[in-house]
């Protein structure tokens, strides 16, 4: 799976980087405060006080302020390590996990939110995990439409309000609307508002017959018109995405375009792939506007439930070739073919203990592996290798050059 990510991170431009797993707190708490700083892992060293990495986001801000005059920009990034968190482990969570980020820093252009969706895509076909809908919308669409109706003091409350409103469904959303102070009318509002369906284009339609005189509504209406053509120009077919007004993100930072991904036969996953655009990443460390757009994927958590779920198994072939072997002159063999076998970019392992054959293909099955190839004195008389299907146990004697050509194919 990290192989599939990172293969789709690359194809789309995007250069890999690794920061250390140890920042120093004050570094990497910049912001203060908050959920976030309970959840962190810290420790003093001397008279330094550090913390373990609890995202890839953080320390990307910090990396591109240090490195700004030597990075070229928009600089796009991917990411795919481990961060911690000191949280209670349970189903799906664990305090050590992988995160894949691609971030695009540097640029404003929609074209950048609109080639994430077709990376997204790409990279949901590659881990074969069943059908998916990326949810698309845009946070100034909302905070616009809240400050027409006289809530923008409210904005950030009853955006993470909304954000729970599939979790906790419309009934709570509404008392918990009016216990921030909003009123029958304008929760009703609300909830009409970010419950909009149709096609892209029908929820545009919907949206522009609203009508709002409210400059952050508007940016947001335009940039989520110009991102829907961009992925179109893309040939981002439309069943894999939706504009969907009930997608915030809970983070603070983001500032427009947001993203989730729901694998559409297990909604209880919640969002597998997700991200959006922030306008101040780095501003804790430099005084350069620096915007960014990105996605990460919570690989850990993902392999996790699709395991359980039986969509993933957990016996991947470590090879593609074990070699059995008996006596020297076999051993010596079976080397050379092996390093023939390599250089052909053909996985290949060869037994070095000298057991019996029969011990030798239970390894081999039990290893998986989808051939064995049998090497005796004939073997080596011969300059050849018996091929065996361990699926059908067919085999075959055949030279090593014919031995390649078959594994090829």
């Amino acid at each position: 799976m990290l192989d599939a990510i990172r293969a789709v991170y690359q194809k789309y431009g995007f250069l890999p980087v690794e920061t250390p797993a140890i920042e120093l707190a004050e570094v990497l708490l910049a912001k203060g405060g908050g959920e976030t700083e309970q959840e962190v892992y810290r420790f003093t060293k001397g008279d330094k006080e550090y913390a373990l990495h609890y995202d890839l986001t953080v320390p990307l801000a910090r990396y591109v302020a240090e490195h700004e005059n030597d990075l070229t920009f928009p600089f796009r990034r991917y990411q795919m390590q481990k961060v911690w968190r000191a949280e209670r482990a349970q189903k799906g969570r664990f305090r050590e996990f992988y995160q894949c980020d691609a971030d695009i820093i540097g640029s404003e252009s929609m074209g950048h939110d609109a080639e994430l969706v077709a990376l997204i895509v790409d990279v949901m076909s590659a881990l074969k995990l069943g059908s998916y809908t990326v949810r698309i919308s845009n946070r100034k669409l909302l905070t616009g439409f809240l400050t027409s109706i006289g809530l923008s003091a409210k904005t950030s409350e009853i955006l993470h309000v909304i954000d729970k409103l599939e979790k906790i469904g419309a009934e709570e959303i509404t008392q918990m609307l009016k216990d921030y102070g909003c009123g029958n009318d304008d929760a009703a509002q609300i909830l009409d508002f970010v419950s909009m369906t149709g096609s892209s284009t029908q929820i545009i339609d919907q949206l522009e017959g609203l009508n709002i005189d409210n400059e952050a509504f508007k940016t947001g209406l335009s940039d989520v018109k110009e991102l829907t053509t961009q992925v179109n120009a893309l040939k981002v077919d439309e069943k894999f995405y939706t504009i969907d007004l009930r997608i915030v993100r809970g983070l603070d930072y983001y500032t427009g375009t947001v993203y989730e991904t729901v694998m559409n036969d297990y909604p209880e996953f919640g969002s597998v792939l997700s991200g959006g655009r922030y306008d101040n990443l780095a501003e804790y460390y430099t005084k350069t506007h620096l915007p960014g757009v990105g996605v990460s994927v919570g690989l850990s958590r993902l392999f996790a439930m699709t395991l359980e779920a039986g969509l993933v198994q957990d016996s991947a072939q470590p090879v593609q070739v074990f070699i059995a072997n008996f006596g020297t002159d076999a051993r010596n063999w079976a080397l050379q073919v092996a390093t023939t076998l390599r250089s052909a970019d053909i996985s290949t392992q060869v037994d070095l203990d000298g057991d019996k054959f029969a011990k030798q293909f239970k390894y081999a099955d039990r290893l998986g592996v989808p051939y064995t190839i049998v090497i005796g004195d004939k073997e080596v008389a011969d300059k050849q290798v018996v091929l065996k299907d361990m699926q059908s146990g067919d085999q075959t004697s055949l030279s090593l050059e014919e031995v390649v050509v078959k594994l090829k194919k």
